[in-house]
C-alpha cells in the first residue's frame, strides 16, 4: 500500500494560524498537536478522555483532543492554553487567578483546567461554584484539592491584590508558578527531540510465570527494530532499590515475572515502525504460574518470590515500652478491633516519561523523578559505570506522592541510549503506569487499647501485616515507621506495635504519602471514638485530655520540649465541633420528622508525622553564588514536584541574608549544577533542605558584610546588578569587579549541609526517630444517604501545626489537596491487579466531590526547623480517613472497618445493622 492511500492532508486553524499537515487515519487530535505541531501545552494523561489534560477548544468548546479523531478538526478552529493567555481576556484572567490562589501546583492538569474554565467565561463572568464544577468535572487534578482552583475561577474577572514581599510567612506567589499556567511548563513527554528514538517495554501478562525467548536477532531485523533489550544486555548490576541492601527488583526480568506488569524486554525503533507494531508478536513464550496475591498465602506458600530467602518475609519492625499485657489486664475499660485497607494508587496526571542520551560519552537522563542524585546512584550500577558517567536532568513533574522516588524509566532509557548511541525516549501509557509502578500498601491491623477510670491511655497493642508486593521498594521504610506512629500522638505509658512485610505476586507497594501511617491511623482513631462512646466522653475532648505535650514522652521514649503542637491543634477544633453536632443533630432530628433517610454525622480525627528518615542520616545541601554582576543565584536542588519547595526554600535563603526572594535567579535540579538536596518525600524538605537554606543564607550574609566590615544590624539590597550594605548612617556599595571570580564565575560562594539530628532505635524501638514531628486534627461533616449507603462530605477543618508557616497560601494548598487524596481512600480508591489500570475504573476524586476546607494554621515552633518550621506534605492526609469513618459512624451508627467504604459497603453493613 503506498503512502498517498494511509495518508491524507489535514487542514484546521491552530491558534489563529492555517495549518495543513499529513493525517494518518485513525490519528488522534491529541497526537498532531504535541508530536508534529509541537503544541506540547496539551498535556496527555490518560489517552482516554478520563482525565482531561488534554482539553482545547474546538470552535469555542471544550473537548478532549485524545478523543478524537485528527480528522474531525477538519475546516474548523482549535485553540490550547498557550493562545489563549495571551490573545482572550478570559485566558489572560485565568491565568493570573490560577497563579494569584495557587491554584496550580504541579501544573499539568493546569492547561486543561483553564481551557474548560475559558470555556465557561465566554458565557458567563460570575460563575457559581456548581457551574464551575459542571464546566470542570471532567478535568481531574491530584494534586489541588480543587478549592482554589474554583475560587481562580470564580473570581477571575475580580481585581484582588497579590503579595509580593516574600519574607518568611508572606503569601508569595509560586516563583516557578507562571510557567504552569500559560502552559509553557515542560513535563517528562515534553522534552524530548523530534529525533529520538521510540522505546516500547515488553510486560508479563500473569502475576506470576517463566518466560523464554525465541529468536530475537531474527525479529529485530523482520519488524525493522534498531534493538531488543533484554537483561543480558545490562551491562552492570541488574538488582535495584531505594533502600540499602533491598534492592532486588530487576530492570529486566530474568526467567520469572513475579507480577502483572512486570518488565521482560524492550524494543527499540523508530516512532513510526513502534507505533504500528504488535506487541503479541514479540518471541516470548509464557508458561503462568501460581500466584501468592495475599500475605496470609504467602507466609504459607512454598513459593518463594525470592530464592535468597527462606520466607516469604521481607522485614519486620516493633516498637515496646512498659507492660502492655498487665495494664490492659488492669484496665477500667477495653476496646479492640480489626481493620483493612486496600491497595491505593498514586494517579498523578503525569504518566512515567522522559529521554536519554549520549554526550561526550556520558549517559545524560531526562526524567520526571523526585530524587535525582537516587536516580544517579542507580542507573550508575545498573550500568557498570561512575558516577560521574552518569547526569540525570529533571524535568517538571507532574504529580509524585512517593511513588516517583523508585526509578522507572530511567534505567531502560539509559541502557537504550548507550547500547544505541541514539537519543531514545520513552512514556508510560496509563496502563502501564498503573500496572507497573508502586502502589500504597494494603494492610490488615489488629488493636486492642486500654484506660483507667478517668478516662486516660494505660495501654496499646498493636500489630499489623503489610502486603508489599513483589519487590522491597519502600517496604522496610513502611514496617519501620508504622511502629512508632500507631500509638497517634497520645501519651501511652504501655505499649507494643508490631508489624510484618510480606512479599506477594502484586505490583511493589512503596512510598505514598504516609509511608503507612494513615493506614495505622485509620485502626487507632476510630478506636479511639469507639472507646469515647463507651466511656460516655466527647470524642474530641478525650483526645485533648491524653494528647502528647511538651516534656512528655513518645512510644520511643523520646522528649521534645518544645513544639509539640497537638493539643493546640484539638482545642482549635473545639468551637466548631461544638457548632457542628448541635446543628447536625437538630439536622437529623427534622430528617426523621420527614421520614427522610438521609442522615448527617460529624467526626474527628488527629494524626502525628516524623519529618525525615526513621534513625538514619539525612542531610541535604543548599548552594548560592554572588556573581560579579551582583546578581544571587541560589543552586536549589530540592525536586519541586508541586509542594512549593522551588518558593518555600528561596524564601528562607532569602529572609536569612537579608534580601527578597524575587532578587533571587534559580539553578534548579540538575545533578551537574545543584548539590544533593535528598529525596523530596517523607515531609522533609521545608525542614531539611530548609535548614540548609538558612544556613547557607546566613553564610552569604556573613560573606557580604565581612567584606564591608559591617555590623550584624546591617541592610543588603539588591537592585539592578548592585549591593548595597546600609550598616546605620553608613551605605556601603560592593565593587564586586575588583573580587576574583572562581571557577563557577562567583565572586563569593557557600554550601551548607543540614542533617537532622536522631539517633537509632534499639531492639525495644526506642530512641529518638526524628528530630520533629508535625502534628494535625481534622473535623469532618458527612451527608449519608442510607437508601444508597452514599457519603457526601459536606466540610472539613483542618488544624494543622506547621511550627513556623512560611508561605500560608502553599499550607492552604497542602493541606486541601492531602485531604481529596484522603477522601479518596477513604470512599472510593481502591487498586485491583488486571481489573483498575485506568482512571475510568480506578475512581479518584473530582471537582464535584471537594467540599469547602476551612485551614486553621497553628504555629508551634520546632528547635531545629528554620525560623521553627515542620514538615507538612505527609500529615494531611492522616487523619482524613477516619475523621470521615467517625463521621459515617456518627450518622449512621455502623462502624466500617475496611476501605474504601464505597457505597455497596455502606449499604450492606446497614442492611446488616437493619437486620
Amino acid at each position: 500500500m503506498d503512502k498517498a492511500s494511509t495518508t491524507d492532508y489535514l487542514r484546521f486553524t491552530l491558534n489563529g494560524r492555517r495549518t495543513c499537515i499529513e493525517c494518518r487515519p485513525a490519528e488522534r487530535l491529541s497526537t498532531v498537536l504535541r508530536q508534529r505541531l509541537n503544541a506540547r501545552e496539551v498535556k496527555v494523561g490518560c489517552g482516554a478522555g478520563d482525565c482531561g489534560s488534554c482539553t482545547v477548544l474546538l470552535d469555542g468548546e471544550a473537548v478532549c483532543a485524545c478523543l478524537m479523531s485528527a480528522r474531525q478538526a477538519s475546516g474548523r478552529q482549535v485553540e490550547t492554553v498557550g493562545s489563549l493567555v495571551v490573545n482572550t481576556d478570559e485566558g489572560r484572567r485565568l491565568a493570573a487567578a490560577f497563579h494569584r490562589e495557587g491554584a496550580a501546583q504541579c501544573g499539568i492538569c493546569t492547561p486543561g483546567m483553564i481551557v474548560a474554565a475559558t470555556a465557561l467565561l465566554k458565557t458567563t463572568r460570575a460563575p457559581t461554584e456548581e457551574a464551575v464544577k459542571d464546566a470542570l468535572g471532567g478535568v481531574l487534578c491530584r494534586c489541588t484539592g480543587y478549592r482554589k482552583i474554583i475560587r481562580a475561577v470564580r473570581t477571575a474577572f475580580d481585581d484582588l491584590a497579590e503579595e509580593t514581599d516574600g519574607g518568611v510567612g508572606s503569601r508569595l506567589l509560586r516563583l516557578d508558578g507562571w510557567p504552569k499556567v500559560d502552559g509553557s511548563e515542560r513535563f517528562g513527554d515534553d522534552v524530548a527531540p523530534a529525533s529520538a528514538l521510540c522505546l516500547k517495554i515488553i510486560r508479563s501478562p500473569f502475576a506470576r510465570a517463566g518466560f523464554s525467548f525465541g529468536d530475537l536477532e531474527t525479529h529485530r531485523r523482520n519488524e525493522g527494530l534498531t534493538a531488543i533489550l533484554t537483561a543480558s544486555d545490562i551491562p552492570g548490576r541488574n538488582a535495584f532499590g531505594v533502600i540499602p541492601g533491598f534492592a532486588d527488583q530487576p530492570v529486566l526480568a530474568e526467567g520469572e515475572a513475579r507480577f502483572r506488569g512486570e518488565a521482560v524486554a524492550a524494543i527499540v525503533g523508530a516512532p513510526e515502525t513502534l507505533a504500528s507494531y504488535q506487541v503479541q508478536n514479540f518471541p516470548v513464550e509464557w508458561k503462568e504460574l501460581v500466584a501468592d496475591l495475599h500475605p496470609s498465602d504467602a507466609l504459607v506458600s512454598s513459593n518463594l518470590l525470592h530464592a535468597d530467602r527462606s520466607e516469604n518475609i521481607l522485614c519486620r519492625g516493633v516498637v515496646r515500652r512498659g507492660d502492655p499485657a498487665k495494664a490492659l489486664a488492669d484496665a477500667a475499660e477495653i476496646v479492640e478491633g480489626s481493620f483493612a485497607t486496600s491497595f491505593v494508587e498514586h494517579a498523578y496526571i503525569e504518566p512515567e516519561a522522559g529521554y536519554a542520551e549520549m554526550k561526550d560519552r556520558r549517559i545524560i537522563v531526562h526524567a520526571c523523578t523526585q530524587a535525582p542524585v537516587m536516580d544517579q546512584e542507580a542507573v550508575a550500577e545498573i550500568m557498570g559505570l561512575p558516577m560521574s558517567d552518569i547526569r540525570i536532568v529533571p524535568t517538571a513533574v507532574g504529580g509524585g506522592f512517593g511513588s516517583k522516588l523508585d526509578i522507572s524509566v530511567q534505567p531502560l532509557l539509559a541502557l537504550a541510549a548507550w547500547k544505541t548511541g541514539r537519543t531514545v525516549r520513552l512514556t508510560y501509557s496509563r496502563q502501564e503506569s498503573m500496572q507497573s509502578t508502586t502502589k500504597r500498601h494494603p494492610a490488615e491491623m489488629r488493636m486492642k487499647i486500654g484506660v483507667d477510670g478517668s478516662g486516660r491511655i494505660t495501654a496499646m497493642e498493636f500489630e499489623g501485616t503489610f502486603n508489599t508486593g513483589a519487590y522491597a521498594s519502600w517496604g522496610p521504610t513502611v514496617a519501620n515507621r508504622v511502629p512508632v506512629h500507631a500509638s497517634g500522638p497520645y501519651r501511652v505509658p504501655n505499649y507494643s506495635a508490631r508489624s510484618l512485610a510480606v512479599y506477594t505476586n502484586n505490583p511493589p507497594a512503596g512510598a505514598f504519602r504516609g509511608f503507612g501511617v494513615p493506614q495505622a491511623a485509620l485502626m487507632q482513631e476510630t478506636l479511639f471514638d469507639d472507646l469515647a462512646q463507651k466511656l460516655g466522653l466527647d470524642p474530641l475532648e478525650f483526645r485533648i485530655n491524653n494528647a502528647l505535650e511538651n516534656g512528655a514522652e513518645t512510644v520511643c521514649g523520646q522528649v521534645f520540649k518544645q513544639g509539640v503542637g497537638i493539643g493546640a491543634c484539638l482545642k482549635a477544633l473545639r468551637e466548631q465541633s461544638r457548632e457542628a453536632r448541635s446543628e447536625v443533630a437538630e439536622w437529623n432530628r427534622q430528617a426523621k420528622s420527614r421520614g427522610e433517610k438521609v442522615r448527617r454525622g460529624v467526626g474527628v480525627a488527629a494524626g502525628w508525622y516524623g519529618c525525615g528518615n526513621t534513625s538514619l542520616p539525612n542531610p541535604s545541601t543548599i548552594r548560592a553564588g554572588l556573581r560579579a554582576d551582583g546578581k544571587l543565584v541560589l543552586h536549589q536542588g530540592a525536586m519541586d514536584i508541586g509542594q512549593g519547595s522551588n518558593t518555600v526554600i528561596p524564601q528562607i535563603f532569602a529572609q536569612a541574608l537579608g534580601v527578597t526572594a524575587t532578587c533571587l535567579e534559580m539553578v534548579g535540579a540538575d545533578t551537574d549544577l545543584t548539590p544533593d538536596a535528598g529525596k523530596t518525600s517523607a515531609s522533609r524538605q521545608t525542614f531539611v533542605s530548609g535548614a540548609a537554606a538558612l544556613r547557607a543564607g546566613e553564610a552569604m550574609r556573613a560573606r557580604i558584610l565581612e567584606r564591608c566590615n559591617a555590623g550584624p544590624e546591617a541592610v543588603i539590597s539588591c537592585e539592578g546588578g548592585t549591593v548595597l550594605v546600609t550598616d546605620g548612617e553608613n551605605v556601603h556599595s560592593l565593587d564586586l569587579s575588583l573580587l576574583p571570580v572562581n571557577h563557577d564565575g562567583y565572586v563569593f560562594e557557600v554550601a551548607e549541609t543540614y542533617d537532622p539530628p536522631t539517633s537509632p532505635l534499639d531492639s525495644n524501638g526506642q530512641g529518638a526517630p526524628y528530630a520533629q514531628f508535625g502534628y494535625a486534627a481534622h473535623l469532618a461533616i458527612v451527608e449519608v444517604d442510607e437508601s444508597l449507603g452514599l457519603v457526601k462530605p459536606l466540610k472539613f477543618v483542618a488544624a494543622h501545626d506547621v511550627g513556623r508557616a512560611i508561605n500560608p497560601l502553599l499550607i492552604e494548598g497542602q493541606v486541601e489537596g492531602g485531604i481529596a487524596q484522603g477522601l479518596g481512600m477513604a470512599l472510593m480508591e481502591e487498586y485491583v491487579p488486571g481489573r483498575t489500570e485506568n482512571l475510568h475504573d480506578y475512581l479518584i476524586p473530582t471537582i464535584g466531590d471537594m467540599p469547602p476546607v476551612e485551614t486553621l494554621i497553628i504555629e508551634e515552633p520546632d528547635a531545629h526547623g528554620p525560623f521553627g518550621a515542620k514538615g507538612l506534605g505527609e500529615h494531611v492526609l492522616i487523619p482524613t480517613a477516619p475523621a470521615l469513618l467517625n463521621a459515617i459512624a456518627d450518622a449512621t451508627g455502623v462502624r466500617m472497618k475496611a476501605t474504601p467504604v464505597t457505597p455497596s459497603a455502606l449499604f450492606s453493613a446497614l442492611q446488616a445493622r437493619n437486620g
